[in-house]
């Protein structure tokens, strides 16, 4: 399994999940559709959905575009409303629930509640015989749960609260924007507690997602987290393949 990363940032964010067989998973439409067609060598074929997190622009902007191309796009009603798409309107527009179970092509996806500043924000965990368990996680700054069987995680890491204050402090940064950064994004002492919760034995891989241009870094995360776990930390930026498997081999 192949993840190619077109975006991972508050300027868009979109992930392609690519099995051996050419099955394509698209999770987030928060870059161009133009850019979509063109890491795929302008082949949609083997295209068999799209999941969406949420509403917010980064993550959404061109979700109509991926249906209008005649792909099935999957989210939460919450979702749709905060899109403002009506969910009967289009037969391109599929409803996910929590903690219920979807084949999205040979992709098992069940979704879950996650906390943010939208309307219904889910996180995901996807498996597929290649990579098998992987727990895709952005824009939540606490999950309640625990994950069994993980062989790969996606997982957001967008600040480091230490910069954040440092940069307040500075006056880079308006005092208002603290509040809202730590009650919608994961801070990096909670992604090592999130994932010190969890049994890690089987997971190959850790990606960093989503980081803050302003409040972190990404050097220091990647060497924190692998510290901490002894697994491959890899830092998600634009234009990046990495391999996903259910082994290390």
């Amino acid at each position: 399994m192949r993840l190619y990363v077109l975006g991972s940032s508050s300027s868009g964010n979109c992930y392609l999940f690519e099995s051996s067989a050419g099955e394509v998973l698209m999770v987030e439409a928060g870059v161009k559709f133009s850019e979509v067609k063109k890491a795929l060598d302008f082949d949609l074929s083997g295209m068999v959905g799209c999941l969406l997190s949420h509403e917010h622009s980064d993550h959404s902007k061109y979700a109509k575009d991926v249906m209008n191309a005649g792909i099935n796009v999957y989210t939460s009603t919450g979702t749709m409303r905060g899109m403002k798409m009506d969910y009967g309107k289009t037969h391109r527009l599929h409803a996910l629930f929590h903690k219920t179970l979807m084949m999205v092509g040979n992709f098992l996806i069940f979704p879950f509640d996650v906390k943010h500043d939208a309307k219904q924000p889910f996180g995901f965990l996807i498996k597929h015989p290649e990579m098998g368990t992987t727990l895709f996680l952005t824009d939540s700054f606490y999950v309640e749960y625990k994950f069994e069987g993980l062989n790969n995680i996606l997982i957001e890491a967008n600040y480091a609260e230490d910069i954040l204050d440092a940069n307040i402090e500075a006056g880079k940064l308006p005092d208002v924007v603290r509040n809202r950064v730590i009650q919608s994004h994961m801070e990096l002492e909670t992604v090592k507690e999130l994932l010190k919760a969890n049994d890690l034995k089987a997971v190959n891989n850790i990606v960093l997602l989503h980081l803050s241009s302003g409040n972190s870094h990404a050097e220091r995360f990647k060497n924190e987290i692998a510290e901490l776990t002894g697994k491959t930390v890899t830092v998600a930026d634009s234009h990046m393949v990495i391999n996903l498997n259910k082994t290390p081999f």
